[in-house]
């Protein structure tokens, strides 16, 4: 299915609303089902905006963008989550650009499937005639559409996809959020810095996981830490056994990676029914883990938790504060997260490329305009990196507490301008 509309109407909002509403027991505790439990609202809610579906603008008014989103599935979140800080960042800076009504074109890739993927971006490319490719929440889906981009000369705005490759495999790939490398090296060296000299590493087993254990480990015993033992945990896998050889190895402390949705959830409760803390286990993790969108299901078994990530729904700044007050008017339930500052500084960029080139968008004029641009986010201030076209970023250490009843990650301690160690 797909969408093909300008600007946003409140039926678009109702839509939202009604899945919100449909969706609101989701989170009642840790030992919900979940991300999983979520995903059939989600999929309403998109199957309503696809629904729709109105006549194209008039051609050369627009600009169009090209979305490749997890509409359905167990990522339903995630596609949720971004297009809800499109939709923001729409909010606060208008539907139009140089003159231009901005055109969103959304394709539900259900993902992890690349196939579909490289599928729905040829339609893009040649059928909606797309400006911009953006969205990507798996990095086999980014990787299956590098290609078209290529050869079609368009940009693509990795959005999520957080796998260090991603965008060496096409010179007209960008990205917005960050890789997984770039959050757990930091915690390495955090770890050490602050005594944890023996650590036991839990990731899942692909890509980005694959990435951010080699990240760790690297870092780590480079400064003189002991790796005391490691484990790849496929995405839908009974923990228990896991967290059991964690506990078995007797670390001072566990890294974990596992992505957003049903898994951290589990973990995070599997870690305190298995008695990992009160072994004096210390949990760090990426923000992953910690996911600001699930934070409210998890509850106070967060409490204390230390991770890394470049962003928090309680960073402290100007930008963040206007953020969170445009998200809200879309989604007053649901706290942004990493997936959702993606999206929104992906749309910052777009925007910023189309009013440099007064809305006439050409692929290689874009692309010299994306190297070495530089952004005021509400995660705090990035630059493209001209030679990677990789994201710069500061990357904050953060502690899970209790605010006013709630438990926010508060972050505490800044490794500022991080590239990504992995190019």
């Amino acid at each position: 299915m797909e969408m093909q509309r300008s600007g946003f109407s409140a039926v678009v909002i109702d839509a939202l609303r009604a899945g919100r509403r449909g969706r609101s027991g989701a989170a009642a505790g840790v030992g919900g089902s979940g991300a999983s439990r979520l995903s059939l609202a989600f999929a309403a809610v998109f199957c309503a905006l696809f629904a729709l579906a109105s006549v194209p603008a008039q051609a050369g008014n627009t600009i169009k963008i090209g979305l490749v989103l997890q509409a359905s599935g167990p990522f339903a979140d995630s596609g949720r989550q971004m297009l809800n800080a499109i939709k923001a960042y729409m909010l606060q800076h208008g539907s139009t650009v140089a003159g231009k009504k901005v055109e969103l074109i959304i394709k539900d890739v259900g993902g992890p499937a690349p196939a579909v993927a490289k599928r729905l971006c040829q339609e893009l490319a040649v059928k909606d005639k797309v400006d911009f490719i953006a969205g990507f929440g798996l990095t086999p889906d980014a990787l299956a559409c590098a290609p078209v981009v290529t050869e079609a000369k368009i940009p693509m705005i990795d959005m999520l996809a957080a796998t260090s490759i991603v965008t060496t495999k096409s010179p007209y790939i960008v990205r917005t959020s960050w890789t997984l490398a770039q959050a757990s090296e930091p915690m390495a060296l955090w770890a050490h810095k602050n005594g944890y000299k023996e650590v036991f590493t839990l990731v899942a087993d692909y890509g980005p996981g694959i990435d951010a254990e080699q990240a760790f480990h690297k870092a780590f015993t480079r400064v003189g830490g002991k790796i005391v033992g490691s484990v790849r945990v496929p995405l839908n896998p009974e923990l228990g056994p896991y967290l059991q050889r964690v506990k078995d190895s007797k670390p001072q402390a566990v890294f974990v990676f596992l992505p957003t949705g049903d898994l951290p959830i589990s973990f995070i409760k599997g870690f305190k029914e298995r008695g990992l803390a009160k072994a004096g286990i210390k949990l760090l993790a990426t923000g992953d883990v910690l996911d600001d969108g699930a934070m409210d299901a998890m509850g106070d078994a967060t409490i204390g938790v230390i991770s890394t990530y470049p962003y928090s729904a309680d960073h402290k700044s100007a930008e963040n504060k206007a953020y969170l007050a445009a998200y809200k008017k879309i989604d007053p339930v649901t706290r942004p997260n990493g997936h959702a500052i993606g999206a929104y500084d992906g749309m910052a960029v777009i925007y910023a490329v189309a009013k440099q080139l007064n809305g006439n968008i050409d692929g290689d004029k874009a692309m010299a305009l994306l190297k070495g641009m530089k952004v005021v986010s509400p995660r705090g201030s990035f630059v493209i990196d001209p030679q990677t076209r990789d994201i710069v970023q500061n990357i904050y250490v953060r502690e899970a507490k209790k605010i006013n009843g709630k438990v926010y990650n508060v972050e505490f301690e800044t490794f500022k301008d991080v590239k990504d160690p992995g190019k």
